[in-house]
This record gives C-alpha cells, structure tokens and sequence, in this order.
C-alpha cells in the first residue's frame, strides 16, 4: 500500500524512481491539441446510420480514435461515475488496502503503475480495475465505500456495454461483415472490465508519465476523460492531445479489432502525461474476448490477391501473455502475429 502514489502525493520533486529515461520523456513543451481527431455527435448526422457508419470506419481507419458526443449516456452519470471515483482515491489508505494486490488475475484489483515490483521505472497512475459483465456476478466484489460506488458504476458499466456493443454492430456493418457478427460470435465481446485510472498532482511532468505509450488489446475502449486534459495519441510521428469535450467519450480501437479487420482499422499508440494543477480521475471500459477466444482475420475480409490474410490465428489468452512481455521490453506486440509476405 506504501506503494500508492496518491497516498503520498505532497512530493516536493519527482521521486526518482519514476523519473523516465530522457528519450521517453514528454519534455517541456505541450503537445498541441488535435484539432483533427474526429467528433462523432450522434444528434448531428444528417444521413442517418449509413452516414454514421462511414464516419466510424473512417475515423477508426485514420486515427483509430474518435471522439463520440450525443451518445445518450446522461450528463448526470458521466460526471456521478468520475465523482465516486475520485471519491475513492481520497480514502484513508487503510480502506483502500483492503483491494490492493499485486495479483494480476484478481478480479476486483487496485495497483499502481503498471508492473511495480518488475519494473526499473514507475508511472504516475494508481488503478482501481474490475470485470463487471456480467454485472450480478462481480458487483458484490466491488468497493462499498463510497457508498454510492456500487449503483453508479454499476449504471455506468452497462450503459458502457451497451453502446460498446451497438458500435461494434455499426463497425461490423461498415467492414462488410455479416450482421451480428460480434455478438453472434459471444466469445468475441464476453468480457468487459471497468478501470478506475487516478493520476495526482505531479511536480514536475516533464520527467514522468501517468501512462508510457502503448496501444490497448482489448476489441474496443470506451474513455470518459472529464475535463482534464492528459491524454495524448501519437499520428505522423508527432504526438497530440486530445482535448477533453463536454459529456463525450473517447473511443478507442484496440488492437483484437485491428486484426479481426485485418489491418484495416488501427490501434494507435497514445499515452498519459500528468500536471501540476490537479488530480486527474477517469473512467475506461474495455470490451475483450474471453481468454479461449479464437482470434484471427474475419474470413470474409480476405481476398487473396487485394487483401491477403495480415495476421497468424492465435487465442486471446497467447496474445495477453506476449503483450504484457512485448509490452514491457519496448516491443510491438503485434510483429509476432504477423504473417510473413
């Protein structure tokens, strides 16, 4: 528990065990906001669900992030789920402990950094994670305190599952797949974790990251960032951030959804720099397969001399075991799976 970074957050300089080497740190200079990122406001699209499926595709062909508005989660539960969670973070640190734990196949999990008692360097983030689908199985398992923990997250986690879903129908429609495929195939989307990400006042950012640059492996995350900005996506080599807007949520391809559509969509790598204003609380969802599930190109995306077969099969469960070992050497965790040309 010592090892929480919100328990000790009055630091006059950055420790220097989270201090990145110099080619990975963000530096000094901002990066500028991407004007660019792609808003999806599903109260403004005026040729109904066809052109709402072209914007998705697009957006998730050309950045593989995008920025959803007007999507009918209420104003109300988007600003209660990241209340209660910042809430959380300002526990006593003997009620947190109760979920602490080093185990990565807890179910209900609260950690800090990435991999801490493995890693030569830290990152400025403490982690509140959880399964929540199907939500009955797992809620009992979840903080009671704050004491409206449990009922917000709980509406959050299936009005996350729910829209997850729904854009996965209109990416699997706008890919050519037969309808229903991510859902007919339950194994696909079976699995949905909620992460509580908590990133406190740094003193210096320059030297440090909330989060080093990665792509998700999940098929599809969905993040409600508030409105402080921290997250950033690496496009043309140059990293940009994506300014939080009202009630939106970040939508984020992971990389299950890149290879089931053979290449076609992309992950993009993006990462968390830190402040020195404020705390910074947001809430994911991440929709993954379940561990045996069968993972590869969708066969009807495959054409032998336009579109040849990108990426070998393999089950969920492989690729998570490489990616935590790719990811923490610095490699691409997807050249593995790569079918040679």
């Amino acid at each position: 528990m010592e090892k929480l970074i919100s328990n000790s957050c009055n630091f006059l300089s950055v420790p220097e065990s989270y201090v990145l080497p110099p080619e990975i740190r963000p530096g000094e200079l901002p990066a500028p906001p991407c004007t660019a990122i792609p808003v999806v406001d599903l109260r403004r699209v005026g040729g109904g669900r066809k052109d709402l499926i072209q914007q998705i595709i697009w957006a998730s062909e050309e950045f593989g992030f995008f920025q959803l508005t007007g999507h009918g989660v209420s104003e109300e539960l988007m600003h209660r789920v990241l209340t209660v969670s910042k809430e959380f973070f300002e526990l006593p640190a003997e009620e947190k402990a109760r979920f602490y734990s080093e185990d990565p196949q807890r179910s209900c999990r609260l950690y800090t950094s990435i991999n801490f008692s493995k890693e030569k360097v830290h990152f400025w983030r403490d982690k509140l994670q959880h399964s929540c689908h199907p939500l009955e199985d797992h809620i009992q398992q979840w903080p009671e305190n704050p004491a409206s923990y449990r009922e917000v997250v709980g509406n959050y986690s299936v009005e996350m599952r729910r829209l997850s879903l729904w854009l996965l129908d209109l990416i699997g429609q706008g890919l050519g797949l037969e309808p229903g495929f991510f859902r007919g195939c339950g194994a696909l989307c079976r699995v949905q974790k909620i992460a509580v990400n908590h990133y406190p006042r740094c003193p210096d950012p320059s030297l440090t990251l909330g989060l080093a640059k990665h792509c998700d492996a999940s098929l599809i995350t969905l993040l409600n960032q508030g409105t402080v900005a921290g997250l950033q996506v690496l496009k043309d080599e140059q990293w940009f951030t994506i300014e939080p807007l009202p009630n939106a949520l970040v939508v984020n391809i992971g990389y299950m959804l890149q290879i089931i559509s053979n290449g076609k969509l992309k992950s993009a790598e993006h990462r968390v720099v830190t402040n020195t204003d404020t705390a910074r609380t947001t809430v994911a969802s991440f929709i993954d397969p379940s561990y045996d599930s069968h993972i590869e190109p969708a066969k009807g995306l495959l054409v032998k001399e336009s579109s040849p077969q990108l990426y070998k099969a393999f089950t969920y469960r492989d690729f998570v075991s490489s990616y935590v070992v790719d990811v923490y050497d610095g490699k691409p965790p997807l050249d593995r799976y790569m079918l040679q040309s």
